[in-house]
Parts: structure tokens; C-alpha cells; sequence
């Protein structure tokens, strides 16, 4: 087990190689002392950097071990950040192993990052901006971009954007991407979140997406008021799907009603692939052939 780190934010100088017998299951966990959150981590670092329009965004980098030629560039979805939607679940871990580095962006208005109340300094079109803004921070000049749910979307548009994306990975989106440009409010209506998020008794919500949302919120002790901006700026709209010319998987569970019909989105985009795992929007990602599938395909395209 790689030695470990006890940070409470900015980097750390000296960054060990990714050990590939780290368990995903004690690979972190954090503890709450009074209004502090300490993070123990392993072989990460996790600066702060200022965005397009100066908003401070944290991102996480785990190091590879020097076998492959780019990084994988991981954006999360809507209420979790970069530990919840990528290193509980284990899909750092499995990258990791397979000899990648690993960079996990917060997006604005969760995790560590800055969570304006003011729905103007969100959009999906911005946090694209920001996942560009990151690789000119690095200097990067190709990744291999992943993104879940709301980060699909925004994973979505740098690609068609920004030609430093090599390839890309979409999970926790179907056909609503294709039909509205954005995740499918037919499944899950943005209104009845922000009612969740807004309720001052939870326990008395009715069964159904929105209040999973708002047991997601308290679980991780998001800002609630901040998610609320976040859906009360309204979805930037996807287009140029059939522009995208890198290889692209569209990774999604077979229960999930956020993902369906995703065939229809993998024919959208030229030359995608589509694979289903089990579970649904929230327990998809926890899958182990969610992560294998996904190292699979970015071992067959590291060349």
C-alpha cells in the first residue's frame, strides 16, 4: 500500500507513482472536524486553478506509471464530484492499474470547487469552457475525456470543440442527447429537483428521481442552494454530434432510465460503440464491467 497523504487543500510537491495493488475501498476516505473536511488520499495531488471568467476550480491528478501516452481526463455528474462518481466506485482505481493518469475535475458549484449561487455562472457551455480552460492550465495536448450524466453532456461539447480530445467516453445519457440536446427532463423534470433540493423535510418526499437527487445532495453534504443555480440556468444544448471524429463508447447501465434507447445515440455519432452493463443511473457506474470496459477501450487505443 503506497504511503499515505493528509492534506487539507492544495498540492502535494512530491507525487509517487500509481501502485497498482491500491484497493479502491481504502484508497480514501474523509472525515468531517467541525466546518473542516480533511481528505486522505493516495499518490494524488489536488491544486486549485482559476477558471475562463475567474471562478477557482479544484482538480485531482493521480500519476500513471509512465506506460501509456495520454491521460484520462474524468468529468462527473449533476450533485457528486470527482470521489463520488469516479473513486468510490472504483473507476480510478481500475485506470490507475491499467497504468493511466488519472485527472478528476469538480465542476463548478460542487466538491471542492467554487459554488456560486447565482445561476449566470452556470451551463453546461461553461463548464465545457472550464474542462478547456483545465488543459490549458496543464498544457495538455491530447486526453481522453470521460463523462457521466450531466458530465456527458458537457463532455460532449468539448469534443466537438476542442481538438485536444483523443477519444470519448459517455455513460448516464441516451437518446435524450439526440431528441432534446441535453439529459432527458422527460425522465427526470429539473422543477421537481430543485423542489427536493428545496424541501425542509426530505423524509416526506414522494418516492422517485428527484428525491434520489436530494438523498445524493445530503449524503455528500452538497450545496444545496448552489445545485439549485446550477438547474435553474437551464441546459446548454448539445449539436454537432455527427461532427465528432474521434472514437467514442457510449457506456451506459441497462436499467437507466437517464440512458434510454442508447443505441440511438451511439448511431448519431460517427463510428460509436455502445456497451451496456447492469444497474441503473446510480449504481451503473459500480459495476466492475463499467470500469473494465471502460480500460479496455482506452488500452486499445493507446498507441
Amino acid at each position: 500500500m503506497p504511503d499515505r497523504v493528509e492534506m487539507d487543500q492544495g498540492p502535494v510537491p512530491q507525487i509517487p507513482p500509481w501502485s497498482s495493488s491500491i484497493d479502491a475501498s481504502l484508497g480514501w476516505r474523509a472525515r468531517a472536524t467541525g466546518q473542516r473536511l480533511i481528505r486522505l488520499c493516495y499518490n494524488s495531488f489536488m491544486p486549485n486553478f482559476r477558471t475562463f471568467d475567474g471562478l477557482e476550480l479544484n482538480y485531482t491528478v493521480w500519476t500513471g506509471d509512465g506506460r501509456r501516452s495520454r491521460p484520462v481526463l474524468l468529468q462527473h455528474g449533476f450533485i457528486v464530484d470527482t470521489d463520488a462518481n469516479w473513486l468510490e466506485p472504483g473507476v480510478v482505481a481500475a485506470l490507475g492499474a491499467a497504468g493511466f493518469t488519472v485527472i478528476g475535475l469538480d465542476g463548478r458549484g460542487h466538491g471542492r470547487s467554487a459554488k456560486p449561487h447565482d445561476p449566470a455562472k452556470y451551463g453546461e457551455d461553461k463548464m465545457a469552457r472550464d474542462i478547456s480552460a483545465l488543459l490549458d492550465e496543464l498544457g495538455l495536448g491530447e486526453v481522453n475525456l470521460v463523462g457521466y450524466s450531466m458530465g456527458s453532456l458537457v463532455a460532449l461539447m468539448v469534443t466537438v470543440a476542442d481538438s485536444r480530445v483523443h477519444s470519448l467516453t459517455v455513460g448516464g445519457v441516451g437518446s435524450g442527447v439526440v431528441d432534446l440536446g441535453t439529459v432527458d427532463t422527460r425522465v427526470g423534470n429539473d422543477d421537481a429537483i430543485v423542489e427536493s433540493l428545496l424541501a425542509t423535510e426530505p423524509a416526506t418526499l414522494p418516492a422517485g428521481p428527484a428525491t434520489q437527487f436530494r438523498k445524493a445532495a445530503d449524503r455528500l453534504d452538497a450545496d444545496r442552494l448552489a445545485l439549485v443555480a446550477v438547474l435553474s440556468a437551464g441546459h446548454a444544448k448539445v449539436t454537432g454530434l455527427d461532427t465528432i471524429a474521434v472514437p467514442t463508447l457510449v457506456l451506459v447501465g441497462q436499467d437507466d432510465p437517464f440512458a434510454a434507447e442508447p443505441e440511438r445515440l451511439a448511431a448519431a455519432i460517427p463510428g460509436g460503440r455502445l456497451v451496456k452493463v447492469s444497474g441503473d443511473h446510480m449504481s451503473a457506474i459500480t459495476d466492475p464491467a463499467f470500469s473494465a470496459t471502460l480500460v479496455d477501450f482506452l488500452v486499445e487505443l493507446d498507441t
